[in-house]
């Protein structure tokens, strides 16, 4: 996500990764810490560097096949160092990958369309974008990649993964999957991915639906541009769909919730130094009294979980669905001088009432599951007519999931 209120911004889930381009969530739009020469180079001394230099003299002198690629000896002292803080969240991006990620945040890209992170060490898939070859293809939120072409990608970086699972539209890679203990075969045909954000529809009971699949840098536009036409008709009730919505940028973020919240707070990030920066949305939305439900899954994050948990907290409306994907972390992304870029975790976001869903996620006010897939079964969707019976005054039952040992749900 790159954000439109300062040039270098990120949020990741991350790490996470879309397969055709870098993924991005929940960019901070104020950068309150630069990483350029002369911020922390005072603190470190000559000597805690010597060990770097013997070892860089030392490849360059003895070691066997010459000459070594000092760029690539560069980068990977970079990726290092940041692996090295254990947060996945912080990250080099290669110059390739900085521009993948600014491709997918401005609307297109080619590769399989799935966003990932590296969850102990496994490749695993957040949600597949809408529309995206890896959404036909059936992959699942949850999924974790074990292979690409016959190469284990248990343990790998996510840019060295993503480097094998993308590729150039009309290209086929091969996929294991490992889905509930089960691995999976799977081909996906590579496709150039254009993401139009933002889609909505009158459903027959009156209701308007409107589904964000991510929150690119002109989602709030394609918004305020549906709202409209979807208000003249007089709706009863409005369902905002996030399921499988990975999230995207912070500003961007606080301008949709302007539309459904009156004058107040959507957010607060929290520095490490203790700092608190509120962020609030003025009194001028267009859809700030119709009665509102949010749908939530698993694959809902970051940016999504801003969004719901605003509404939840300002009492704006009620969310249906399954607990959230939990990355509550804000990053800032620099792009450096080799049109690389490095994201860094700056601050967490907590929700209007203060409260951290880092790892923890969203808890919706209704349980509601949907039902397990079955080959040439079309499934009910349960979690919207979940929604479209509450907003039609009807009582509907949560279905809270089996505890686990630890007496946290599963």
């Amino acid at each position: 996500m790159i954000s439109r209120l300062a040039t270098s911004v990120t949020a990741a889930i991350l790490a996470v990764f879309i397969f055709a381009g870098g993924y991005v969530l929940a960019q901070s739009p104020i950068a309150p810490v630069q990483v350029f020469p002369g911020t922390a180079v005072a603190t470190t001394t000559n000597e805690q560097f010597e060990p770097f230099w013997e070892v860089w003299g030392l490849v360059h002198d003895r070691y066997l096949r010459q000459p070594v690629d000092d760029d690539a000896l560069i980068e990977g002292a970079i990726d290092g160092m940041l692996a090295a803080l254990g947060d996945p969240h912080t990250r080099y991006l290669s110059p390739d990958d900085q521009l993948s990620a600014q491709e997918s945040m401005d609307g297109e890209f080619q590769g399989i369309g799935a966003e990932v992170e590296d969850v102990d060490g496994a490749i695993t898939v957040v949600a597949p974008i809408d529309g995206s070859p890896a959404q036909e293809a059936g992959i699942q939120p949850g999924d974790i990649l074990r292979e690409a072409d016959g190469v284990p990608l248990t343990g790998m970086d996510v840019t060295e993964a993503a480097a094998l699972v993308r590729g150039p539209a009309g290209t086929t890679v091969s996929l294991v999957i490992e889905r509930n203990g089960e691995l999976l075969n799977i081909d996906i045909v590579r496709d150039v991915i254009k993401l139009a954000t933002v889609r909505g529809e009158m459903l027959e009971e009156g209701i308007a639906y409107v589904r964000l699949s991510r929150f690119g840098n002109n989602t709030d536009e394609e918004l305020a541009d549906l709202l409209p036409t979807l208000l003249d008709q007089n709706p009863t009730g409005l369902i905002l769909d996030l399921r499988r919505n990975p999230g995207g940028a912070l500003d961007t973020t606080v301008e949709i919730a302007d539309q459904f919240l009156t004058e107040g707070l959507v957010l607060v990030e929290r520095f490490g130094d203790g700092e608190l920066r509120p962020f609030e949305v003025d009194d001028d939305g267009l859809a700030q009294e119709i009665p509102m439900v949010v749908l939530i899954d698993e694959g809902s994050a970051s940016a999504s979980e801003v969004l719901a948990g605003a509404i939840q907290d300002r009492g704006r409306g009620i969310i249906i669905g399954q607990i959230s994907f939990g990355k509550g972390t804000v990053q800032t992304w620099h792009t450096l001088s080799n049109n690389g870029g490095v994201r860094v975790t700056i601050a967490e976001w907590l929700t209007p009432e203060e409260s951290s869903i880092d790892q923890i996620g969203l808890t919706p006010d209704y349980y509601i599951p949907l039902p397990e897939p079955a080959p040439g079964v079309e499934l009910e969707d349960t979690q919207l007519q979940a929604a479209i019976a509450f907003l039609q005054g009807e009582t509907i039952i949560s279905i809270p999931p089996e505890p686990d040992p630890q007496g946290k749900p599963e």
